[in-house]
């Protein structure tokens, strides 16, 4: 090198080693960047990356007059910048001597004596933690070797491992691998001399490297395969849809070899069903609550579209007026569930039809109320969004890894307008297909993470531990959906458990977890009997019973008297629902910082729990008909076709049409729910004089016909939504 005068090939500590043999040069990349007396004055194509050649060979002539402070050889090119200092020294030197070199603005350099330094607090513990990039131990200490993260109270790094960790991730996705935290770790990094190149990520430059992620194991292992077409057959929604292991899913069968009716039923293979078996913890009713909540092993494949919880239920189906039944209210809102009660105290409470139904009408106008305020401070937060637009392609077959990949694209910003292309949905025009495509993406996003292994739980969900999900930073992404989502128009995911949301408020430190929060069912009933434990004895007894369990939560402790059971109890609590996610929650809380939607939340936790916690009510008839504004150029007073709107607005509801209030939404907006952020623009009637109506969802406009009878008006409305809908559904 000309500069430094060494021979190493070292790119990872002098840059890439360049030699120009027109001009008889040869110069390290950094060696170059650092010098003092040399600046970028050419174009990116010109020279050495915009260093001229003429004044590269200015450089080496003044620097040869310059002797090092290090090695006492003369071209010493570099010199600290702090007042008064005259120190000069070459690159490599400068490393040895631990000098600080800062790769950024202007690629100032600080001798040994004015280097910055980090700040450490004298209450800060003086021992020692794991390096998160090695997992080797790191002393906490004020040394060149050593820096800690600007945004995480204990996370502590060798500054090697920080140095190829950067190089490796580049600036789009070096981060504090703790906390997830980019603009503040790598401001202070760059600070304190760690080289960010302005490069994608190697893992992203690599072809094919996720290649093996998009595959899932499609083979049926049963002794006796009844498929005539062979193991590998897999035909969906059919008796010959494979169905993986629920355990390690690296075994499958056909639904009708294993005599499975639906795939709603859950298999295991015989090798994990032994194991289970010779643990002695394998029994049936694991395997029913299994059906409900799925496994927190990181067995879980993440990129495969998970089966729902429970058969899908269109809006008007019996089911879904059950859940609005007096009894079954008042057994939702009860204070202790049928986990925490004993057999005996279990009674299934109801309340005299007038004071359940006005209860019921009172709490969803309260709801509905809290609703439209986090519409508007949403619309605060929207106001964010610019109107350069990034387009996601999606694979509706495979929405998880193609959204995971659109939200992870270098281009991708959560302030651009979201457009959404799916790739195998063709015939459709540009606008309406981008407004419906978008609100069905964000729909359909939402149900694969409720019903994914990130969160575990039946109804309120809690976040679960998966390892595999953690190293690929799934948890953030996670967060940053549902961030997005809600910003731009998608659904309110409406399954947070009420625990989850004041952890993510209130901070882990400060909830106190209750036991329906715990979906494993073999934890739950250890808890369960230490609870209702009766005598001292029985209670000795369950803990030894249990001692290993209690051993790895940390939770053994001698028990002298029956009422230490509660305090017990209490540890394992927050153990398993809080202290085992630690890292998942921040990942997690991290993600729904995204457009500043975490901040609103902890300002307006009691607004914004009715869209995170609760179910978006179904459609009414009041919801559907305040939701449209009749235009100002129809003369109601003089148009009957008012009245025909808000009867056939009634008729769909009681069920005599064809269509639903969701379709008709549908049909206007391009959505069938409303978004937590409302529409924009609002929706709008047209009474206007033309045959049939026309849904124009570019602005969200319904121009209806104006007709003599009713039953005219009800059949082309029947007609043309109906088959609007079923030539999109084709």
């Amino acid at each position: 090198c000309v500069l430094c005068g060494r021979t190493d090939d070292c790119p990872e500590k002098y840059g890439e080693k360049r030699t120009y043999v027109e001009y008889n040069l040869t110069v390290h990349y950094y060696c170059l960047l650092m010098s003092s007396g040399i600046w970028q004055r050419g174009e990116e194509d010109e020279g050495v990356d915009g260093f001229l050649i003429t004044d590269i060979e200015k450089e080496v002539k003044r620097a040869a007059k310059l002797k090092c402070n290090i090695c006492k050889r003369k071209g010493a090119s570099i010199g600290c910048v702090a007042p008064k200092c005259k120190r000069s020294y070459h690159f490599p030197c400068g490393l040895q001597r631990e000098c600080i070199f800062q790769f950024m603005e202007d690629f100032s350099s600080y001798c040994w004596e004015h280097r910055p330094v980090q700040e450490f607090m004298d209450k800060e513990p003086r021992g020692a933690s794991q390096c998160t990039i090695c997992l080797d131990l790191v002393e906490h200490l004020p040394v060149y070797t050593v820096l800690k993260s600007p945004c995480c109270k204990n996370a502590w790094f060798h500054r090697e491992c920080l140095q190829y960790q950067a190089l490796s991730a580049g600036i789009f996705f070096f981060r504090c691998t703790v906390c997830n935290n980019k603009d503040k770790f790598q401001k202070e990094m760059l600070r304190m001399g760690i080289h960010i190149p302005e490069k994608d990520a190697s893992w992203e430059l690599e072809e094919n490297a996720y290649q093996d992620l998009l595959h899932c194991y499609q083979h049926c292992d049963v002794k006796r395969c009844l498929c005539k077409k062979g193991r590998d057959y897999n035909e969906p929604d059919s008796k010959w849809e494979i169905k993986r292991c629920q355990y390690c899913g690296s075994r499958g069968t056909h639904l009708a070899c294993s005599s499975m009716k639906s795939w709603e039923q859950n298999w295991e293979c015989v090798e994990c069903r032994s194991i289970f078996a010779k643990s002695g913890k394998y029994s049936k009713r694991k395997r029913h609550a299994l059906a409900t909540s799925e496994t927190t092993d990181g067995t879980t494949c993440l990129l495969e579209e998970p089966p729902p919880k429970s058969p899908r239920q269109s809006s008007g189906s019996p089911r879904s007026f059950l859940l609005q039944s007096p009894k079954i209210m008042c057994q939702n809102l009860s204070p202790c569930s049928h986990l925490e009660q004993p057999a005996s105290n279990r009674v299934t409470m109801s309340l005299s039809p007038v004071m359940s139904n006005r209860n019921w009408s009172l709490r969803h106008k309260h709801l509905r109320q809290q609703r439209r305020e986090v519409c508007n401070i949403l619309k605060e937060l929207k106001v964010q969004v610019k109107t350069k637009t990034t387009r996601l392609n999606i694979n509706a077959e495979n929405i998880w890894s193609s959204a995971l990949k659109g939200f992870r694209q270098r281009i991708f910003s959560p302030t651009n307008t979201i457009e959404v292309n799916f790739s195998n949905c063709k015939n459709r025009s540009k606008t309406n297909a981008s407004a419906a495509s978008k609100h069905h993406f964000f729909q359909v996003l939402m149900l694969h993470l409720q019903n994914s292994s990130l969160f575990e739980g039946s109804s309120g969900k809690n976040l679960s531990l998966d390892f595999q999900a953690v190293k690929e930073n799934l948890y953030f992404e996670a967060g940053k959906m549902i961030a997005v989502s809600l910003v731009h128009g998608g659904p309110p995911p409406g399954f947070f458990s009420k625990t989850l949301f004041n952890c993510l408020v209130y901070g882990p430190e400060n909830v106190k977890p209750a036991l329906e929060d715990v979906a494993d069912v073999d934890v739950a009933q250890t808890i369960k009997m230490i609870k209702y434990a009766d005598s001292l004895s029985s209670l000795q007894s369950t803990l030894q019973d249990c001692c290993e369990f209690l051993t790895g939560a940390g939770c053994l402790r001698p028990v002298t008297a029956l009422c230490d059971k509660n305090m017990l109890v209490n540890d394992i609590l927050i153990y398993h629902v809080i202290k085992r996610i630690t890292l998942p929650l921040e990942s997690f809380r991290q993600g729904l910082k995204t457009l500043g939607v975490l901040e609103k939340m902890q300002m307006h936790p009691d607004l914004f729990s009715s869209i995170l916690c609760h179910k978006p009510e179904r459609l009414s008839v009041e919801t559907v008909y305040n939701l449209f504004t009749i235009h100002s150029s129809s003369d109601v007073n003089k148009v009957e076709g008012a009245d025909f709107w808000m009867g056939y607005l009634q008729d769909v509801a009681s069920g005599e049409s064809a269509v639903t209030l969701e379709d008709i939404l549908l049909f206007v907006t391009g959505s069938c729910y409303i978004p937590s952020v409302g529409f924009d623009p609002e929706p709008t009637i047209k009474f206007l004089h033309i045959r049939y109506p026309i849904g124009n969802r570019l602005l969200n406009c319904l121009e209806l016909p104006i007709t003599k009878t009713y039953q005219q008006f009800k059949n082309k409305m029947e007609l043309t939504i109906r088959n609007t809908l079923r030539v999109e559904r084709e």
